[in-house]
């Protein structure tokens, strides 16, 4: 049987005014690029933006990594990046870290959520996009989907879920990856998903292999050696028989953490669920935002999509986000509002603290 590949490619490639959203020419110019080549390159295909990210969503037979599908987003990208520049939006091109396309997106800049899957009788996908935030802030809700029982029912009632799921933990810093079984290593999977800055679930799959959950964990800053936005990651998951239902995917987000970001990628903010005409970040460039399209897919077709977060039983949610977010500001430069000084060293406070470096004087014994 021939597999079906889904990609979800995003980029910031820039946007107005400031970092808010992604302008509506951009997302014209790369829906009509991604039409040109279905029934070629591509099955079928779907643009739209979370905040100022612009993101292309991809199906495809090509499998993940594939050369030409990476080349068709870059491209898309640098075009769009071009018609940004022409416009003089704000950060034009800022994800691109390079001029030459070198055989994969991945170290280059554009975030990447990939799976590959032999289709099933009925094959729904939710696919979650974010703005203001960092790859570990899928961290909490992989868990919450794939892990514990309390939030998916499924694990203890359902036959087909009830041997747990397998995570891919990746370490964006000393880049290496473990995995971890669930129910029995899950203790051990929390010691290390808790701290999301650095330990970071790329894949799930259930105990026999086959896939359930893909996200991106590239570190735009890490890659740059500089400071250049945050990451604003993407995740696709797999619903019903033998995996989480649709429901249960996407209950944890009526909950509301608090994830790295916000304001100059250096503040801890809340998560807002919002439907896609919500997802413009404004106040303080935020809250961070996640939206979610759920579709069906069917002989490679997208089938959608739906906007599931346009629903008024995250009303609650997105309330206490708000609510959230004014305590937190009230805390203006002081932590936990701004990210502690560790994370902190991949924003722009070092070029602070180099002007500083010669006035600091020992203290006496």
């Amino acid at each position: 049987m021939v597999k079906t590949t889904v990609s979800v490619i995003k980029a910031d490639i820039g946007s107005f005014p400031g970092h808010s959203r992604t302008h509506p020419k951009i997302l014209e110019v790369a829906a009509r690029r991604l039409k040109e080549v279905e029934g070629s390159i591509l099955i079928d295909s779907y643009v739209t933006h979370c905040g100022d990210d612009l993101e292309l969503i991809m199906t495809h037979t090509k499998g993940e990594d594939n050369e030409e599908i990476h080349k068709l987003a870059w491209d898309i990208f640098m075009e769009c990046a071009g018609l940004a520049k022409e416009m003089k939006l704000y950060g034009a091109g800022q994800d691109l870290l390079g001029d030459a396309f070198s055989g994969n997106v991945k170290g280059m800049g554009p975030g990447v959520a990939e799976m590959e899957f032999e289709e099933r009788g009925s094959d729904p996908i939710l696919i979650f996009m974010a703005d203001k935030t960092e790859p570990g802030a899928w961290n909490y809700f992989l868990y919450k989907i794939f892990a514990d029982p309390f939030s998916t029912s499924g694990l203890v009632i359902d036959p087909s879920l009830h041997d747990g799921f397998t995570f891919e933990v990746h370490d964006v810093i000393e880049k290496r990856k473990i995995l971890f079984n669930t129910p029995e290593e899950s203790y051990s999977l929390l010691a290390y998903i808790g701290a999301p800055s650095r330990y970071v679930i790329k894949y799930v799959w259930k105990r026999d292999g086959t896939i359930g959950a893909s996200t991106s964990t590239q570190r735009l800053n890490l890659m740059a050696g500089r400071y250049v936005g945050k990451d604003d990651p993407v995740m696709v998951i797999r619903a019903q028989s033998g995996f989480p239902a649709v429901g249960e995917v996407i209950d944890p987000f009526r909950t509301p953490i608090l994830v790295a970001g916000w304001m100059r990628g250096s503040h801890h903010g809340p998560f807002m669920p919002v439907g896609v005409a919500d997802a413009n970040c404004t106040a303080f460039d935020g809250p961070p935002r996640v939206i979610c399209l759920g579709f069906q897919v069917c002989n490679g077709k997208l089938i959608g999509p739906a906007d599931m977060f346009d629903d008024p039983a995250f009303n609650r949610v997105r309330d206490q986000c708000c609510d959230l977010s004014s305590v937190l500001r009230a805390h203006g430069p002081f932590e936990p509002h701004r990210l502690s000084l560790e994370e902190m060293e991949y924003t722009t406070l070092p070029g602070v603290e180099k002007q500083f470096k010669d006035r600091w004087e020992d203290l006496p014994e």
